[in-house]
C-alpha cells in the first residue's frame, strides 16, 4: 500500500537516490551541522521500510534500521548510503566521546519532532482514524499547513526560554533542534517534564523525541525518499511561507529538472 501525499510530492526511485547522494549532498553542511554536537556522530540508514523500495540484495534487511558507527569521515558515509540507496538517512543525538571504546554517552540533544499525521485533520481525521485505514504516515496539504503553523507557535514559545533553536524541515514535518548547552546534560525525567508539557499545550509532537527514547533524527541535507525532498534548515522567516511542492530550497535536481 502506498501513502497518500499532497500532489507534487512522491517516492524517490533508486537511480534518483543514487543520483542525489552522488551528486547533490553536500558533506559541508552536514559537517557543519553535526559540528554543533561535538563527539563522534552515530548515522543510520533504513533502506525501504515505509516506500518498500530497495535493492533486492538488501531484501532481508530492507526494514531494518542499520547502524553506521565505524568509519574514517564523511566520505566514507556517503560511500556506505550509496551502497544502501536508503529511502532515510538519521543521526544519533546521543552525544559520544570520540575516543571511548565501546560509545559512552554524555548527554543528547533535544529535540521537538512535529508530524502532519498528528494533526486532527477536518477532512482526514485522527491519527487513529488513519491508523484503521492502513494510512498512518498518509498526510494531506491542509495537514501540513496546519502542522506548519503549530511549529512557528512552538518556536515562538520556546524562543522565551532557549537561545540556540534551529528550524529544519524534516520531509513531512518540523524538527526543532535546541543547541543551548545546558540542554545536553538534562536528565531523562526532565525532558519528560518537557515533552508532557508541550503536548498538553497541543503542539503536535511526537513525545518520545523530546523524552530521548527515539535517539535518531533526521540528518540535515539528506533525502526524505518518501516525498522527493531534501531535509533542509530554515530560517524563520522562511518557515513562515514555506511550502515543500513550491520552495526550491527543499527540491532535489532530479525533481526540478523533470
Amino acid at each position: 500500500m502506498r501513502y497518500i501525499l499532497p500532489e507534487g510530492l512522491r517516492y524517490s526511485t533508486l537511480s534518483e537516490r543514487r543520483r542525489f547522494y552522488r551528486d547533490e549532498f553536500k558533506l559541508s553542511r552536514v559537517s557543519r551541522w553535526i559540528g554543533r554536537l561535538g563527539g563522534r556522530i552515530v548515522f543510520a540508514v533504513i533502506i525501504g521500510r515505509n516506500t518498500k523500495i530497495y535493492l533486492k540484495r538488501f531484501s532481508r534487511h530492507f526494514s531494518k534500521t542499520i547502524i553506521i558507527d565505524d568509519y574514517e569521515d564523511l566520505g566514507e558515509v556517503r560511500s556506505l548510503i550509496l551502497k544502501f540507496l536508503p529511502e532515510s538517512v538519521y543521526y544519533d543525538r546521543n552525544i559520544y566521546s570520540r575516543v571511548e571504546s565501546p560509545l559512552r554517552s554524555s548527554g543528547q540533544e533535544l529535540a521537538f519532532d512535529l508530524d502532519p499525521e498528528n494533526i486532527v485533520c477536518p477532512i482526514h481525521g485522527s491519527l487513529r482514524d488513519k491508523m484503521r485505514r492502513g494510512q498512518g504516515l498518509s498526510f494531506c496539504s491542509l495537514e501540513f499547513k496546519m502542522v506548519r503553523m503549530k511549529t512557528i507557535e512552538l518556536y515562538e514559545r520556546l524562543s522565551s526560554l532557549f537561545t540556540d533553536i534551529s528550524v529544519v524541515y524534516s520531509g513531512r514535518g518540523f524538527h526543532l533542534h535546541i543547541f543551548d548547552p545546558e540542554t545536553f546534560t538534562w536528565s531523562p525525567g526532565e525532558r519528560r517534564r518537557w515533552a508532557l508539557k508541550v503536548k498538553r499545550e497541543g503542539y503536535p509532537i511526537d513525545e518520545w523525541v523530546t523524552t530521548g527514547g527515539m535517539r535518531l533524527i533526521r540528518l540535515p541535507y539528506s533525502l526524505h525518499s518518501m516525498v522527493s525532498r531534501i531535509v533542509t534548515p530554515l530560517t524563520v522567516s522562511q518557515l513562515e511561507c514555506f511550502d515543500p511542492v513550491k520552495s526550491r530550497i527543499c527540491i532535489p535536481r532530479f525533481i526540478g529538472e523533470g
